[in-house]
């Protein structure tokens, strides 16, 4: 096939390994086809980026005037997590005001996946913003395969093509480590979120990089790994002290694991700040009712949500404008905790 021939149900069929009638079925959502059929067909369409003949007449007048916010998240982390609400937030507002219909959809194993393939195939919405990303996520890729403006909530790794918005990481990070060092703390850990997040990274390199400059050892020992929920960031806590008893500060990479760590510190006897001094990240609802008050990274994240909005309707109202990379800086606030 050559490269500028437009991909069509027969080529689809063929890579799908089924017949032409299959892939008729699945692009007009018919039940009678297998799940395993229906996977193929959705993973062909992407690969080839076909678009159906009725939506491609269509493409180019018709809008369905709603937009996907997709978490590729359990419901559980999306209820725990402010962060999640704050984006939602700031999306509607900016959605709201060009009364744009905004989908929110959670995609938690492969069958939602399908079903948000086979709804970007049938361009049932104008556009996605993607919440959450880790880096090998193959949501993103097919996204940009099949064409749709996409605006993602942070990036997979430096230099991603795709519009993107973030806050300043590694600066809030940076800022939080050096107001440690400044109130005399010397052995001072940190808890990560997933290390397949360029948001747990670009955090992590935060710390290493303030305490490189402070001249403060950032030994690996200091380093847990969790997974951005409070459960998470107490067994993080625990293995921290196991590791290193004298520790005498914690940056957790947010309020949620922070406030894990603070419950582990309490059941061991440690005394916040004055054993072990503690920051989060988020400045969410969590830092300023947590006992003590929480010292927490503020980043603007309903900010995130609006801005990720306008790039997209932007994104949808011209599809050649240049991708946008933005990112908004964070604040320390300073609380009981540290």
């Amino acid at each position: 096939m050559g490269s500028r021939q437009r991909p069509t149900i027969k080529t689809v069929a063929a890579r799908a390994g089924v017949g032409r009638t299959t892939v008729s079925r699945v692009i007009n959502g018919s039940e009678l086809v297998s799940d395993e059929a229906r996977s193929a067909v959705l993973a062909a369409i992407a690969e080839l980026n076909y678009v159906p003949n009725s939506v491609a007449r269509g493409l180019v007048t018709s809008r369905t005037d709603s937009v996907a916010l997709v978490i590729p998240e359990s419901e559980s982390r999306l209820g725990s997590e402010p962060y999640f609400s704050a984006v939602i937030r700031g999306v509607s507002t900016c959605l709201t005001e060009r009364r744009i219909q905004l989908q929110l959809v959670l995609v938690r194993d492969q069958a939602e996946r399908d079903q948000l393939t086979e709804s970007v195939a049938e361009r049932r919405v104008d556009g996605v913003l993607l919440v959450s990303v880790h880096e090998q996520d193959p949501l993103p890729g097919l996204l940009e395969n099949m064409g749709l403006p996409t605006v993602l909530a942070g990036r997979r790794a430096r230099g991603e093509p795709l519009s993107h918005v973030r806050a300043d990481n590694e600066g809030g990070a940076a800022a939080a480590v050096a107001h440690l060092v400044a109130r005399g703390r010397r052995r001072i850990a940190t808890i990560s979120g997933p290390l397949d997040m360029d948001v747990s990274r670009s955090r992590l390199d935060g710390w290493r990089d303030a305490l490189r400059s402070e001249g403060v050892e950032a030994a690996e020992t200091l380093v847990a790994t969790a997974d951005f929920t409070e459960a998470g960031g107490e067994a993080a806590m625990r293995s921290l002290l196991e590791r290193d008893p004298g520790l005498d500060a914690v940056f957790a990479a947010s309020d949620v694991m922070a406030a894990g760590a603070l419950v582990e510190l309490r059941r061991r006897g440690r005394r916040v700040p004055d054993d072990v001094a503690l920051i989060g990240f988020d400045d969410s609802v969590i830092a300023r009712h947590s006992n003590p008050p929480l010292t927490s990274v503020r980043q603007p994240v309903e900010a995130i949500g609006r801005t990720m909005a306008h790039i997209l309707l932007a994104e949808i109202d011209d599809p050649g404008q240049p991708r946008q990379h933005v990112v908004l800086p964070t604040e320390l606030v300073v609380r009981e905790s540290s």
